[in-house]
């Protein structure tokens, strides 16, 4: 597509940001104002008028959605396929740059990524170890989240504190928590990202290698960035300049995860001569919601105004009622819906509720019972999040890393074999007492017979099996979970809906290696 094609359709803001030379450039784009298009436009334009090879353009979002959506559209802008390109999420990027410099940090390159359930895990059994109330955990989990985005480290915690209180038991539990990922070579996600600035800030030979590979830099939902995600971006651009920055915000979501909208009104800071473009021509909605919205977000002193306007219908009014309890907002929900739906227009399915959080969902199922309504919720638990899927990918990760401590406590008894609390117990006193894996020190007590025979034949039994799926390394992903289903025995005596997810997991799993 030719760079006059590329200017089709677009509005002349649009056409403003994707033609903008080098240098940097924020662009503002309000509620669906056409920013994705911008994006991969301005994409399409790098490599096809300007000749940039896909693997110099370093490109994030936030989803692995919108950037599998991304490079679909760029594909069909271009003709052409994607390869070695760097178009991903925050974190799939960051793990790219691991995978090649990590040991520069002191890890070995095949660590493994714990997910939320992993950390928790991991935080619950070392809030157990320190005595502290295990119910915590979710909290501690996401104070420890929020300070990897802000770039702190335990030590830095543990000295900013005054010794006392909640936080000083935080500081030891976040620096038990990091010890035992790089015991078991390990990182979560807020690792993924922390660690890679640190890499760049510490070995700034590192850096300037992807400076010079990264010719322009991308970013999509730039006002969803954490201080970490900003210090990653800015070090990659600080020294050619040449980011195009696109992002509102009215519209950050991630605050819970330590997003700072205040990245956006430092980046004419921290990128002198910025060029600031505003998209308020909306595509989606019409012009009452618009006036509406506006009106509320209008209230906010920080953020840049924007006035949002469509060349559509004003449309509808927006109705806003205010009822004094749940139950009547749920009867009030739930007649509208009925009423549209006799009007003969719309069907049941083209109607939706959304709500806050999901506790509020019973009053307004229960309403729609009463008068017969379908309806269907969405959401759930996630594929991954069955316990026969983690248990096998379990297996598969301390297939790939001995050292994987939360696998192992999670699969050293599953199935069943007589591997109790209290040998497990004497596992992590063997671990802790040695500054050693939970694998090493099974090994050390059956080399050393320091436990009963009977314990050691078990505990021997468990070792041979995780040495033998060690030899699936080098086998499909496929083909390595068939494996471990077959030599545990762990499908015997599953119920038939679990099995046919084990068999969905070996599906989903074609083609692709174990580390993926």
């Amino acid at each position: 597509m030719s760079k006059e094609e590329l200017q089709n359709g677009l509005n002349p803001q649009q056409r403003e940001a994707l033609l903008h030379s080098d240098g940097p450039l924020l662009v503002l784009a309000g509620a669906g104002s056409g920013k994705t298009r911008v994006i991969t436009h301005k994409y399409a334009l790098l490599t096809k008028e300007k000749k940039v090879p896909p693997s110099s353009i370093f490109t994030v979002t936030f989803t692995n959605k919108a950037a599998n959506e991304m490079k679909d559209r760029i594909c069909s802008l271009i003709s052409d396929d994607l390869k070695g390109c760097w178009i991903g999420t925050f974190h799939s990027q960051c793990n790219r740059i691991l995978r090649s410099d990590i040991s520069a940090l002191g890890y070995r390159p095949e660590f493994v990524i714990y997910n939320e359930s992993d950390r928790h895990s991991l935080i619950r059994h070392i809030l157990r170890e320190l005595k502290i109330y295990e119910a915590l955990y979710k909290g501690v989990a996401s104070r420890i989240s929020s300070l990897k985005a802000s770039m702190v480290t335990p030590e830095e915690f543990l000295s900013s504190g005054d010794g006392f209180g909640f936080d000083e038991k935080l500081a030891k539990v976040y620096i038990r928590f990091q010890d035992e990922l790089r015991r078991c070579n390990a990182l979560d996600f807020d690792d993924l990202i922390m660690l890679t600035v640190r890499l760049f800030q510490e070995h700034p030979d590192v850096l300037q290698k992807y400076r010079e590979r990264f010719a322009y830099i991308l970013v999509d939902e730039f006002q969803d960035t954490n201080r970490a995600q900003y210090q990653l971006i800015k070090l990659l651009a600080s020294g050619h300049g040449n980011i195009f920055a696109v992002g509102d915000d009215d519209q950050s979501i991630y605050r819970f995860r330590g997003a700072e909208v205040k990245n956006i009104l430092n980046f004419e800071k921290d990128f002198p001569g910025v060029k600031v473009i505003k998209l308020e021509q909306n595509y989606r909605s019409t012009q009452n919601i618009l006036d509406i919205s506006g009106s509320i977000i209008a209230k906010n002193p920080q953020r840049n105004a924007k006035t949002l306007w469509t060349d559509r219908d004003r449309g509808e009014k927006v109705f806003f009622y205010w009822l004094p309890v749940e139950e009547d907002e749920a009867k009030y929900v739930v007649r509208m819906i009925k009423d549209i739906y006799l009007k003969g227009v719309y069907n049941y399915r083209d109607m939706s509720v959304l709500y806050r959080i999901n506790l509020q969902s019973r009053v307004i199922e229960e309403a729609l019972r009463r008068e017969g309504i379908p309806y269907r919720i969405v959401g759930g638990m996630s594929f991954y999040e069955r316990k026969e899927v983690k248990d096998v990918i379990a297996y598969l990760r301390l297939c790939v890393n001995h050292h994987d401590n939360v696998s192992l406590r999670r699969i050293i008894n599953t199935p069943h074999r007589g591997i109790g609390s209290a040998t497990l117990n004497k596992i992590e006193q063997e671990s802790k007492r040695r500054g050693i894996s939970l694998f090493e020190a099974i090994r050390r007590i059956c080399k050393t017979k320091s436990s009963s025979q009977t314990v050691i034949d078990k505990l021997d039994v468990f070792l041979k099996l995780v040495t033998g799926i060690s030899g699936l390394k080098d086998s499909s992903a496929a083909e390595a979970i068939k494996s471990v289903v077959e030599l545990t025995g762990y499908a015997e005596d599953l119920e038939e809906q679990r099995v046919q997810n084990l068999t969905e997991l070996m599906v989903s799993a074609e083609g692709s290696s174990i580390d993926e």
